[in-house]
């Protein structure tokens, strides 16, 4: 089964721009501990759909934030 994109470029954009600030926030020690543990796997999840173009979770819900043709 091929994943058909379905993230859109504003959408991509935010989800760096979280997973980064998230680091930046964990490697300045502002969070911390196992929230920020798991803040940075989020991040990382961020990182991974933003490349594959794909969000599994938007596939469930049945939206796309790719533009129309």
């Amino acid at each position: 089964m091929k994943m058909k994109k379905n993230m859109g470029t504003i959408d991509k954009v935010i989800r760096i721009l979280v997973a980064v600030l998230v680091v930046i926030l964990y490697f300045t020690n502002v969070i911390s501990g196992t929230p920020g543990i798991i803040l940075l796997a989020l991040s990382a999840v961020l990182v991974v759909t933003t490349v594959l173009g794909f969000c599994p979770i938007w596939l469930a819900l049945g939206l796309s934030t790719t533009k129309k043709d």
